[in-house]
This record gives C-alpha cells, sequence and structure tokens, in this order.
C-alpha cells in the first residue's frame, strides 16, 4: 500500500513537473477570471479563439520541422509577406492609392490559392536547402527569413496596404451555426494533420525521421523527399494564415506577423512537441496555443505594460524547452 502511495507520488510529481507551465497558465486564468469576470466573457472567449486559430494553423506548419529534429524560423516573414500579398489581391478596385491601379478584385478564393502557392515555392526553397545542401534547419530558414522580409520590404516600399474587398475580410466576422469561420477553418486544418500524421504513411516516416535519421533512411525512408514536403506544407500554412491574418486586421504591412515563428515554437514545446523530434501530436499542439495565447490575454487585463509581455513570453519559451530537455534526458 505504501508503495503504492509513492508510486502515485511520483507519477503525480512527475506529471505536474512535465505539465509546470499549463498548470500555472490554468491557475492565473482562473485568478484573473476571478478578479476580472469579463476574461471569461463571451466576447472575449470569441476573440481570444480566432487569435488561436490563425497562431494554432502556423504551429501546426512549424510542427512537422520540429518533430523531424527541425525548425522553420522564416514562419512569421513568411506569414506578413503572405497577409501583404493577400491584401494586394484582394484590395478593392477604384479604392485610393491601390498597388496595382488595374488589377481587378480578385475572388477570395483565387486569392487564397494564389499565396498559398507563392509560399510553396518559398517552402521548397528550404527543403531543398535542408535536405540537399544538407545546411542545418536553423540557419537555413534564418537565412530565408531575412530574404523573404527583405523581398517583402523592396515588393510593398515598406507602405501598408488596405481597402480590402469586403467578401475577403468578412472571412473574420462571418460565423457559420454561431461559430467563426475562422474557427471552422482550423478545426479543418487540424482534422487535416491528425489524419496526416497518424493514419498515412508520410506521418510514420516523419516520426521516424525524427526518432533517428540514420535508421530511418537504412530502413528505406526517402528521408530528403519527407523533408521536402514537410517544408512545402509549413509554408503553405504560413500562407493561409498570412491570409487570414489579413482578413482579420483587414490590412497588413511589412511588420505584421512579426515574431509569431517564436511563438509557434513555444507553444509546440508548451503542447509537447519534443525538441529533440519524434514526438508530437495535433491535440497536444492546441493546446499549446492555447495556454500561450491566455497567457497574453491574461497580462492584457491584469494592466501589464505590453514591454513586460515580451520579457515574459521569453521566459516561457526558455522554460517550454529547458523542461523538454529534461524530459529527454530522463529517457536516455
Amino acid at each position: 500500500m505504501e508503495a503504492t502511495k509513492k508510486s502515485t507520488g511520483r507519477l503525480i510529481k512527475t506529471w505536474l513537473g512535465n505539465n509546470a507551465i499549463i498548470v500555472l497558465m490554468v491557475l492565473v486564468s482562473l485568478i484573473v477570471g476571478i478578479i476580472h469576470p469579463n476574461f471569461f466573457g463571451a466576447a472575449n472567449i470569441i476573440n481570444l479563439l480566432k487569435n488561436v486559430s490563425i497562431r494554432y494553423i502556423i504551429a501546426l506548419g512549424i510542427s512537422g520541422c520540429l518533430i523531424t529534429t527541425g525548425n522553420d524560423l522564416s514562419a512569421g516573414r513568411l506569414a506578413g509577406f503572405a497577409a501583404c500579398l493577400a491584401c494586394i489581391f484582394a484590395q478593392t478596385s477604384g479604392a485610393a492609392g491601390k498597388f496595382y491601379p488595374n488589377l481587378p478584385t480578385l475572388p477570395t478564393p483565387v486569392v487564397f490559392i494564389l499565396v498559398v502557392a507563392i509560399c510553396a515555392v518559398v517552402g521548397l526553397c528550404n527543403g531543398l536547402v535542408v535536405s540537399y545542401l544538407r545546411v542545418q534547419p536553423f540557419i537555413a530558414t534564418l537565412g530565408m527569413q531575412q530574404v523573404v522580409y527583405g523581398i517583402c520590404l523592396v515588393y510593398t516600399g515598406g507602405t501598408p496596404i488596405g481597402s480590402l474587398n469586403s467578401d475577403f475580410t468578412s472571412l473574420a466576422s462571418n460565423t457559420i451555426i454561431g461559430i467563426p469561420v475562422l474557427i471552422w477553418i482550423a478545426v479543418i486544418v487540424a482534422a487535416c494533420f491528425w489524419f496526416l500524421y497518424n493514419k498515412t504513411r508520410h506521418g510514420k516516416y516523419m516520426y521516424a525521421i525524427g526518432g533517428n535519421e540514420a535508421a530511418a533512411e537504412v530502413a528505406g525512408v526517402n528521408v530528403a523527399a519527407t523533408k521536402i514536403r514537410i517544408y512545402i506544407l509549413a509554408s503553405c500554412m504560413f500562407g493561409l494564415a498570412g491570409c487570414l491574418l489579413a482578413a482579420k486586421s483587414g490590412g497588413a504591412s511589412v511588420n505584421t506577423a512579426m515574431s509569431y515563428e517564436l511563438d509557434a515554437i513555444a507553444a509546440c514545446t508548451i503542447g509537447g512537441v519534443s525538441t529533440t523530434g519524434g514526438v508530437g501530436t495535433v491535440p497536444g499542439i492546441l493546446v499549446g496555443v492555447l495556454v500561450f495565447e491566455l497567457m497574453k490575454v491574461a497580462l492584457q487585463f491584469m494592466n501589464v505594460n505590453s514591454s513586460y509581455t515580451y520579457i515574459v513570453q521569453g521566459l516561457v519559451i526558455i522554460l517550454a524547452v529547458a523542461i523538454d530537455i529534461r524530459k529527454y534526458l530522463a529517457k536516455k
């Protein structure tokens, strides 16, 4: 009996240690909710879920890179570039300061297809550099981050872009059976990723590479092709998220989605995606994104200066990676 109690105690202690950030954020949210009842109000919850939906799509895209012990630091800059492109294509005809005066307003599905296709090319470049030039993903995507940001600056001239077609911006306000369209899109994307990760050969290959790349290659896995697909898919998700962000904001600039990649990496790590590779689930990523967004909203409700928010976010990222490394070392 005593041994059972000790075993249960160790399990609880281990679980609390591994999920310290989640537990802390839930407690903070409950305290803030008690002090500020509006924190759990319908309007705030809906706005929170809209923000989570966009961040979740970015985190899902980056998760495949992390699971294969890679990374994609170009996520935020690519999402920002995608938002600018979406705004350019979705500007109303005759709008003052229209980027392309003679370009007609494109249908919303066409805008999404064009933007995602352009982002897929960037993902292909990332995949080729990582797979065939053997450049470390951290360095390859850090370089691509600067390249994309530079292209966006040159292309847009650093000018904010607005005056968007109402059909495009309505994506952020329309609902289906009372649930915002943004949330439905995130749910569909999550379902597709769950199927891809758990029921397809690509998913099995991805986890195999993350577990032991050399063993996976010996077993017949085409490592290079799998990584290229992962980086293309990631960039497509960044493009989709950029379009949705533009629709929600009603405009975009070169600084749109700045540092979103760091939030996504932190959310993935909090949600159980290991930076050492081979581990990660779609539901877990959702938990990580939700916890990270709850933290930011809670700080706003507590009237914490936005400058301090960056300090807290940085500390959470460090703590999340430290816990992940501790779990990895404990298994060895």
